[in-house]
C-alpha cells in the first residue's frame, strides 16, 4: 500500500486511474465468493477518500468479482446520495447533521457511524527559522486569506524580522487544501492564490527547506518523515500554543487542525455479504490503511471501539 500513499492524499484523478486499473488487474480470487451482489458504492468526503480508496484497491486485489466504487462529492453531497439510498456508505469529515439524519430517517435509511483515523495538518517553517515557534489561527488567516497581501514576516508580527514570506501548499484539488482553507479561512477553497501549489508534498518540503522565510502545511505523518528538514509550528486557537503530535491530535487539543474521520455505513447495505465482507476487511486492516493514507491511526482503545462498533452494526444487519 505504501506505493500509493503520496498521490492518494493529493491527487484524486491519479488514484481514480489506479483504482480502475486494479479493478481490472491481477487478484488472488477469480470470482465473487461472498454470495453477495458484488457491487459496493461509497461516496462523500474528499478528505476520507484516500482511506476508503486504499481499502477498496487492496480488497479488490483479492476479490476480483467485487467492484468497489469510491466517489468524492464531499461530505454534504455524499450524505444527500446516502440518505436517498443511492450509496452503501458515506465518507465524512464531520459528524452527520440533524437535517441529514432526518433525511435518512424520512427515506428509511438506517446507519451506523465508524471512526477510522485521525486527520491533523502541520504548519511548517524552515528548519533554521528561530523567530517563530507558534502562530495563532488569526495570524494564519491573515497570511492565507483570499484578500491577504502579506509578503513579509514583520507584517504578521512587528517583532518578527524583515524577512520575505515564501508560501507553499497543496494544490487546489487536494482535500488537505479544502480542509485547511475551511478551518482557517472559514470557507472551503477560500485562499490567496499567490503561493506555490503542488500535488506532491515533496515539493512543499523542498520549497520550505530551501527558503529562509518559507511557510507551508501538510499532514502530520509526512512531517514526521521530514523532521530533519523542517520545523513544525505550534498553533494557538485561543487556549494557548499546542504542538502537533499523535497525542494532541488524538485527544483533540490540537484544534482546529485535527479531527476524527468517519464512514457512515447503511444497515440495509451491510445485509449484503459483499458489503459486509468489504467493511470487515476495512476494519481489520484500519491501522495500516491509515498509515498508508498518511493519517494518524487510532489509539489501541479507539481501535478496539471501532471493532466493537462494527460488530454492533453487523448485528443490526442480521449478521
Amino acid at each position: 500500500m505504501a506505493r500509493l500513499k503520496r498521490t492518494l492524499l493529493i491527487s484524486t484523478p491519479v488514484l481514480a486511474a489506479a483504482l480502475a486499473l486494479s479493478a481490472c488487474g491481477g487478484s488472488n480470487t477469480s470470482s465473487n465468493d461472498t454470495g453477495g451482489s458484488g457491487q459496493i458504492r461509497i461516496d462523500g468526503s474528499s478528505t476520507v477518500y484516500p482511506l476508503t480508496a486504499i481499502a477498496a484497491e487492496d480488497f479488490q486485489g483479492a476479490n476480483a468479482g467485487i467492484q468497489v466504487t469510491v466517489g468524492n462529492s464531499g461530505t454534504g453531497g455524499g450524505f444527500e446520495k446516502f440518505c436517498r439510498g443511492e450509496t452503501d456508505a458515506n465518507n465524512a469529515s464531520r459528524p452527520i447533521k440533524d437535517s441529514e439524519a432526518q433525511a435518512c430517517a424520512d427515506n428509511g435509511i438506517e446507519y451506523g457511524q465508524l471512526i477510522l483515523a485521525i486527520d491533523a495538518l502541520t504548519v511548517v517553517v524552515n528548519k533554521n527559522n528561530e523567530f517563530v515557534s507558534c502562530l495563532t489561527t488569526d495570524q494564519l488567516a491573515a497570511i492565507w486569506g483570499p484578500a491577504s497581501t502579506i509578503s513579509n514576516w514583520n507584517e504578521v508580527d512587528p517583532s518578527f524580522p524583515d524577512e520575505p514570506i515564501a508560501l507553499f501548499g497543496p494544490g487546489t484539488d487536494s482535500g488537505t487544501f479544502d480542509y485547511f482553507t475551511a478551518e482557517i479561512n472559514g470557507e472551503e477553497g477560500s485562499s490567496r492564490t499567490d503561493f506555490t501549489p503542488s500535488e506532491d508534498d515533496n515539493v512543499v518540503v523542498q520549497g520550505v527547506e530551501g527558503s529562509k522565510g518559507g511557510l507551508g502545511y501538510f499532514g502530520y505523518t509526512y512531517f514526521e518523515e521530514n523532521t530533519d528538514k523542517l520545523k513544525a509550528l505550534e498553533i494557538d486557537s485561543g487556549a494557548g500554543c499546542v504542538a502537533p503530535s499523535v497525542e494532541t491530535a488524538r485527544d483533540g487539543s490540537y484544534t482546529p487542525l485535527s479531527r476524527p474521520l468517519y464512514v457512515y455505513a447503511s444497515i440495509q447495505a451491510l445485509a449484503d455479504p459483499s458489503v459486509a465482507e468489504f467493511f470487515q476487511y476495512y476494519v481489520d486492516n484500519d491501522a495500516e490503511i491509515a498509515k498508508s493514507a498518511l493519517y494518524i491511526p487510532l489509539s489501541d482503545a479507539d481501535q478496539a471501539k471501532l471493532t466493537t462498533d462494527f460488530e454492533a452494526l453487523l448485528s443490526r444487519a442480521g449478521k
